[in-house]
C-alpha cells in the first residue's frame, strides 16, 4: 500500500495536513487541517507529523463521542458516587491504627519516658511527643466526625440549592463520559442535585458501619444499581499511539526506521477503527478480529484516493460498495498485522495486555513467487542490449533502450552482474564501503555488513545476512577489481557513491523499480517475472545445477543455515575460505556470454 500522504512541503518548510471526516467539516468549517511543523528538514519533520497528527485524530474523536446527557447517564453517576463514597471509607478504615499498633506507640512512649527522654521540666517536649499517640486514637472519631459533618452540610446545601460541594465530582464525570452539559443549565443542577443524594446516601451507610452495621442498603429511590458500562478512556499518556512512541524509541526488534514508520501507519488504521482514546488494556482478540475483517475490505491506496478523502475507514469501505476499487491483498493484511503484532507483542512484555491479541490472525496463503530466474537466452539479451553496451543517455529507462556512445558503468551496471555471480541482495551490494571488498588469505571477498562508519544507515535483512562472500572470478574477468581500485585511488569511502536511499531508507528503490521497466522496452519482460531479484534466484539453480544441496549455500545467500560472520572483518580459517571460493565459483550459465562486456570495460 501506498505512503500515507500527511507531509506537505511550502515554500521550503514542512506542513502536517489531514483531511476534516465529512461528518465533522460542517463543525470545523474547512475539509483540511494544517499546521507547521517549524523545520525545513524531511527527517525531523517525519519526526515532529505524527504527535500532531494524533492530537488531530484524538480531537476529532473527543468532539464525536460528545453527546447530550441521557437518563441512563445521570443514573450511572449516581450509582457511581454512591459506590465510591464507601469505597473510600472502606480504603480509610483500612489504613487506620490498629490497637497493636497503638499500644505499641504508647510502650514506645513510656520507654522514652524512663529513658529521661521526655520530662516535665519540658513540657512542650511532653506535648509533642504525646501527639502521635493521641492522633492514632482519635483517627476512627476524626474520621466519623468530619463525614457526619460532610452529611450534614450536603443536607443543607440541598434544601438551599447550594451546589458547590458536589460541584468537582460532577465535573469529573462529565468530562470523563465526554458529555454535553452546560454549567449552570437544568441539566447540570439536576446532575449536581442527584450525586449529592447518592453521596447522602453513601455517608449514612459508612456512619451505620462504624456501629457494626453492614447491612444498610438505599432508602433513596434514586440511587441504584445501573448495569450500563461506563465509557472508558484512556488514562493520559497512556493511549495506542502515546504508547506506540514509546515502543519506538525502544524498537526492541531493531527494526529499520522505515519499517517502524509504516508500523506507525498500520497501528493508526487500528486506532481509527477502535478510537484514539480507546485503553490500551481492552485490545482483545474481538477488536484485533473486527479489524482484520475491515482489512480484507479495505481499497488499495485508499488514502491517496481523492474518492475517500475525509472518510473513516468504515465510511471507505461503504464508499467502496458503490465504485468497487480493488481491495488490498491478503499480503497486504498480514502486513498490517504483522506491525500490529509486534507491537502487542511489546505491550504483552510491559504488562498494558495480559496477552497478543493479534497472534493466530495471520491469513494463511499460497507460497508462490512471482518472481523466476532469467533463461541463458534472456540473459544474453540482456547483456547484449544497449544499457550494458552503450546508450543515448543514463538518465531514465527511455534513453537506455536506444543505442548511444553512453557507457553506464556506476552501481547500475555492476548491481544485476554482481548479485549474477553471488546472489547478494541489491541494497547489500550498493551498499558496500571500500574497504568492504578486500583480499584475504590470497582470496577476494565481500564483506556484507551493516557495520563500519563509511556509510550512515548500513543495514542487512537480519542478523544471519551478514557474511562474507568470496568475488567470482567472472567478476574479475569483467574488471570489477579495476572499478575498486578507482574508487579507492579517488579517496571515495563508499564503493558506489551514487547509490541513495529514498525517503522510507529504501537503497537503489528507483532503480529497482525502473529495472523492470527496462526489461519491458526490450521486450524481456510482459506482466509479472523477471525483476533485479532474478538475478538472485538464478544463483539459487546455479548452485543446484552444481550439485550442491540448498543447507550447503544458504549461508552464501544469507539465509539462517551455515555458517556466518558475525563480527569485525571475521577471521576464516584458510580451509573454510577455500571451500567458499569453490562455492561461489561454481555459480555459472552454461551459454551466457559476457565477453563484449570484457572489450568494454
Amino acid at each position: 500500500m501506498a505512503r500515507v500522504t500527511y507531509l506537505e512541503r511550502r515554500n521550503a518548510t514542512y506542513y502536517a495536513r489531514l483531511d476534516v471526516p465529512l461528518d465533522l467539516v460542517s463543525h470545523y468549517g474547512t475539509t483540511t487541517r494544517k499546521k507547521s511543523l517549524r523545520t525545513k528538514d524531511e527527517n525531523e519533520a517525519k519526526k515532529r507529523l505524527w504527535p500532531v497528527v494524533e492530537g488531530w485524530r484524538t480531537e476529532f474523536e473527543e468532539i464525536r463521542a460528545r453527546r447530550e446527557i441521557t437518563a441512563d447517564d445521570s443514573g450511572l453517576a449516581v450509582w457511581r458516587h454512591y459506590e465510591a463514597t464507601i469505597e473510600r471509607y472502606d480504603q480509610k478504615q483500612r489504613s487506620m491504627p490498629t490497637r497493636a499498633q497503638t499500644d505499641a506507640e504508647l510502650q514506645s512512649l513510656y520507654g522514652l519516658i524512663d529513658q529521661g527522654k521526655i520530662t516535665g521540666d519540658n513540657p512542650y517536649g511532653m506535648i509533642n511527643a504525646y501527639v502521635d499517640y493521641e492522633l492514632m486514637l482519635r483517627a476512627r472519631d476524626d474520621d466519623a466526625n468530619l463525614r457526619s459533618r460532610r452529611l450534614t452540610a450536603l443536607k443543607s446545601a440541598i434544601g438551599s440549592g447550594d451546589i458547590q460541594l458536589i460541584e468537582p465530582a460532577v465535573e469529573s464525570f462529565i468530562k470523563q463520559n465526554n458529555l454535553l452539559v452546560q454549567p449552570g443549565s437544568d441539566q447540570y443542577r439536576h446532575l449536581c442535585v442527584s450525586m449529592a443524594r447518592a453521596e447522602i446516601e453513601g455517608l449514612q451507610r459508612t456512619l451505620e458501619r462504624d456501629k457494626g452495621d453492614f447491612t444498610g442498603a438505599p432508602k433513596d429511590p434514586i440511587v441504584k444499581p445501573v448495569s450500563r458500562a461506563v465509557h472508558e478512556a484512556a488514562a493520559p499518556g497512556e493511549t495506542i499511539m502515546e504508547l506506540f512512541e514509546i515502543y519506538a524509541r525502544e524498537n526492541p526488534n531493531r527494526i529499520k526506521q522505515d519499517t517502524l514508520g509504516q508500523a506507525r501507519r498500520d497501528v493508526g488504521l487500528f486506532v481509527e477503527h477502535v478510537g484514539s482514546t480507546f485503553p490500551a488494556h481492552r485490545i482483545d482478540k474481538k477488536a484485533a478480529r473486527e479489524w482484520k475483517a475491515l482489512l480484507m475490505q479495505y481499497p488499495v491506496k485508499a488514502t491517496e484516493t481523492k474518492a475517500f478523502q475525509g472518510m473513516t475507514i468504515r465510511q471507505i469501505i461503504d464508499h467502496n460498495k458503490t465504485i468497487k476499487k480493488p481491495v488490498i491483498s491478503s499480503t497486504t493484511v498480514n502486513r498490517y498485522l504483522s506491525g500490529f503484532s509486534a507491537f502487542c507483542t511489546w505491550m504483552t512484555n510491559h504488562g498494558y495486555l495480559t496477552q497478543n491479541p493479534a497472534s493466530d490472525m495471520f491469513l494463511k496463503k499460497a507460497k508462490k513467487s512471482t518472481t523466476r530466474p532469467f533463461t541463458v537466452v534472456e540473459m544474453n539479451t540482456l547483456f547484449a542490449s544497449p544499457f550494458f553496451t552503450g546508450c543515448v543517455g543514463d538518465e531514465a529507462p527511455r534513453f537506455w533502450s536506444k543505442p548511444g556512445d553512453v557507457l553506464i558503468r556506476d552501481y547500475r551496471y555492476w548491481v544485476p552482474l554482481v548479485m549474477a555471480f553471488s546472489g547478494a541482495r541489491p541494497g547489500e551490494i550498493a551498499q558496500l564501503a571500500v574497504s568492504d571488498v578486500r583480499e584475504q588469505q590470497g582470496h577476494w571477498v565481500m564483506h556484507i555488513t551493516d557495520e563500519g562508519e563509511e556509510l550512515d544507515g548500513k543495514s542487512v535483512k537480519n542478523e544471519k545476512s551478514a557474511r562474507l562472500v568470496p568475488l567470482h572470478r567472472e567478476l574479475v574477468s569483467l574488471g570489477f577489481l579495476d572499478y575498486h581500485a578507482q574508487m579507492l585511488g579517488s579517496g571515495q569511502k563508499r564503493l558506489f557513491p551514487e547509490a541513495v536511499r529514498n525517503s522510507r531508507g529504501q537503497m537503489i528503490a528507483t532503480f529497482s523499480r525502473d529495472f523492470p521497466r527496462y526489461l519491458a522496452k526490450i521486450d524481456l519482460k510482459d506482466g509479472r517475472g523477471l525483476s533485479l531479484y532474478s538475478f538472485r534466484h538464478g544463483v539459487f539453480d546455479a548452485f543446484r545445477r552444481a550439485g550442491y544441496l540448498d543447507e550447503q549455500y544458504n549461508f552464501l545467500l544469507g539465509h539462517a543455515s551455515g555458517n556466518k560472520v558475525t563480527g569485525g572483518y571475521g577471521i576464516l580459517p584458510q580451509g573454510i575460505l577455500e571451500k567458499r571460493v569453490g562455492l561461489v565459483n561454481s555459480i555459472s550459465y552454461p551459454g551466457l556470454m559476457l565477453d563484449h562486456l570484457k572489450l568494454a570495460k
